[in-house]
């Protein structure tokens, strides 16, 4: 037997003691997916392993709506530009002549949202701009504190995989640095992605609007501009984890065709990679959806993940509770180095 094959053997007789030990991943069913995770984090750490990543190199990557936490019916910053319009119309009475404004406030969102990137775009820059960094730091925060799911009537922030926060403390406690790669806004995220996922604001990347410093009574203060800065969806998400991180990742994990690009990056580097997509299956204890989903839709990136052999978790059958609020004991999401 050669030394590579005998240190691979070592590898996975390492991945089965620590299953066999204590159960890092409780609320993942044994399978291909979860023995994946398990292969991977013990050959990746294993001193001497062909597949050892020496602790700085160790960068894994999330995205957040639909990986992280659910996103339907619409993804949850959505939820939040709405909220925002009721509360700003008092202020605004043009807006019961002006679309998408109007059919927003009586609740026709099909309409709303028939002007496509254009009306969204509008809406978010409206909702999300003209106020410094610090006030919208606090809005954010102190909607999500309070803000429910639609359907389920949880708090937002109790509509996260309870799998996967467990899957985030395993890779921390094993010398993993965590990072968030989200369309979704940046600061909307940073306020209490560390509380949820703990994940802190500096390892937190998504799409931000331009920003201006100014003196605002010899006061210095950052300034949201209602205009697109960058954009951290498809082809951007490898652009920024190069911008914000500098390493590429040796581990990515998504859920839909916006982050198939990020997928491919971390695939493309030399020695182990884990890519990895969760696939929504389960229409009772959550949604079931992928190629023509409105949210989150997963098509290319199924085919993909096939073709390259990537791991893909059914959600149905790979997990034993889904969400936070089903777990019998929460897994703190601060163990573990960050």
């Amino acid at each position: 037997m050669n030394k590579r094959v005998f240190l691979g053997l070592m590898g996975i007789l390492a991945a089965a003691a620590w299953a066999a030990a204590a159960d890092p991943l409780p609320s993942w069913n044994d399978g291909a997916a979860k023995e994946a995770i398990l292969q991977f984090v013990a050959g990746t750490t294993t001193e001497g392993s062909p597949d050892f990543v020496p602790p700085a190199e160790r960068i894994a990557v999330f995205d957040n709506d639909g990986t992280l936490w659910a996103e339907q019916p619409m993804y949850f910053q959505g939820l939040f530009m709405l909220d925002r319009v009721k509360r700003m119309a008092s202020q605004h009475p043009e807006w019961k002549e002006q679309e998408p404004f109007a059919s927003l406030l009586k609740g026709d969102l099909k309409t709303a949202f028939a002007g496509g990137e254009a009306a969204v775009g509008r809406l978010l820059m409206t909702t999300h701009a003209g106020m410094t960094s610090e006030e919208f730091e606090k809005m954010a925060a102190d909607w999500i504190a309070g803000a429910r799911h639609p359907k389920t009537g949880r708090l937002l922030t109790e509509m996260v995989y309870q799998p996967m926060l467990e899957l985030l403390a395993f890779l921390r406690a094993n010398g993993f640095k965590t990072f968030i790669v989200s369309g979704g806004g940046m600061e909307f995220m940073r306020p209490w992605a560390e509380r949820v996922y703990g994940i802190p604001p500096e390892q937190v990347i998504g799409s931000s609007i331009k920003t201006k410093f100014e003196l605002r009574d010899g006061v210095p203060v950052l300034v949201r501009m209602p205009e697109s800065d960058f954009v951290d969806d498809g082809p951007g998400k490898p652009v920024g984890i190069q911008m914000h991180i500098g390493r590429r990742p040796v581990a990515a994990f998504g859920n839909s065709d916006g982050d198939l690009a990020m997928l491919q990056w971390t695939a493309a580097g030399p020695g182990a990679r884990l890519c990895l997509i969760v696939h929504h299956t389960d229409a009772d204890r959550e949604w079931a959806y992928d190629r023509e989903s409105h949210a989150g839709r997963l098509d290319k990136g199924l085919d993909e993940a096939a073709a390259r052999g990537w791991t893909v978790v059914d959600m149905k059958n790979d997990w034993k509770r889904v969400f936070v609020f089903e777990a019998e004991q929460l897994v703190r999401p601060d163990s573990g180095p960050q």
